[in-house]
C-alpha cells in the first residue's frame, strides 16, 4: 500500500466531524509530500527542531499541529506558525504560549492534555487538577490562547474494553467542561484521541481529531 492509498482508506472511514492529523514525526519530507499530494493538509509533529526544519521547506498551506510534550523554553520557536498545540499539560505552559503569542498578535488554539492512561510515563492534567485550574479562572485573562478542547492517550494495551472506557471517560470530561466553563464557546469542540492502533474505538467514543502515523507512513524512517 502506498501513502496515498493509506490516506484514502482512512479518510473513507471518517465521519464528517472527525479530522485526520497525519503524524509525520520522524518521517522524511518526501513522505509528507506524498500525503500532501493526496490532499492531506494537517500534519502532527512532536519535536520542535524537526518541525521547524520541515516548516521551512514544505508548502505553507500545511496546518502544523504540535502533538508532543512541549517544554516552555521551546514555545517561542513554533508560536509564529503553529495551527494547534495538542498537549498543554500545565497552566505554566498555557501562560508561556500566551506570552509569546501576544508578542506577534496571534491567538493559538490549545488543547488541554488529560492523563487517562494507566502508564505513569504519560503527561497531562488529572481530571481534578484540570478542574481546579479552570475553577481558579486565571486562564480567562489569557487573550492570545484559545482553549479549544482536550486531548488524551489511552493505555498501550490490547484490551479494547480498557481503551474504550478511558476514551469514554475523556468524552464525559469534555462534556463536563463544556457545560461548566465553555457553554457559549463554539471553538471549544475538539477531542483529540485515537492513534493508529485505536482510532476506530476513539471515533466510536466521540473523537474529533485522530492522530495517525504508522498506519499512513509505515514505521519510522529515521
Amino acid at each position: 500500500m502506498t501513502i496515498q492509498e493509506n490516506i484514502r482508506n482512512i479518510i473513507a472511514e471518517l465521519p464528517p466531524h472527525v479530522r485526520l492529523v497525519a503524524v509525520s514525526k520522524f518521517h522524511a519530507n518526501e513522505a509528507i509530500e506524498a500525503a500532501y499530494k493526496e490532499g492531506q493538509r494537517i500534519f502532527g509533529e512532536s519535536k520542535v527542531q524537526e518541525l521547524n526544519a520541515k516548516y521551512t521547506v514544505l508548502p505553507k498551506d500545511i496546518e502544523w499541529h504540535f502533538i508532543g510534550h512541549l517544554q516552555t523554553n521551546k514555545v517561542k520557536y513554533i508560536v509564529p506558525f503553529i495551527a494547534m498545540i495538542h498537549a498543554v499539560d500545565s497552566f505554566k505552559l498555557l501562560k508561556e504560549i500566551n506570552r509569546h503569542a501576544a508578542k506577534i498578535n496571534r491567538v493559538i488554539p490549545c488543547l488541554l492534555e488529560i492523563h487517562i492512561a494507566k502508564e505513569e510515563s504519560k503527561f497531562g492534567f488529572t481530571f481534578e487538577s484540570c478542574r481546579e485550574m479552570l475553577r481558579q479562572g486565571e486562564w480567562k485573562e489569557l487573550n492570545n490562547i484559545c482553549i479549544s478542547g482536550i486531548m488524551g492517550m489511552a493505555t498501550n494495551t490490547d484490551d479494547e474494553t480498557e481503551i474504550k472506557t478511558e476514551f469514554r471517560h475523556l468524552k464525559l470530561f469534555f462534556d463536563e467542561l463544556k457545560n461548566n466553563y465553555f457553554p457559549q464557546t463554539e471553538s471549544f469542540r475538539e477531542i483529540s484521541m485515537g492513534m493508529s492502533h485505536d482510532y476506530r474505538l476513539a471515533i466510536e467514543e466521540g473523537s474529533t481529531l485522530i492522530r495517525v502515523g504508522s498506519k499512513i507512513f509505515g514505521e519510522r524512517t529515521y
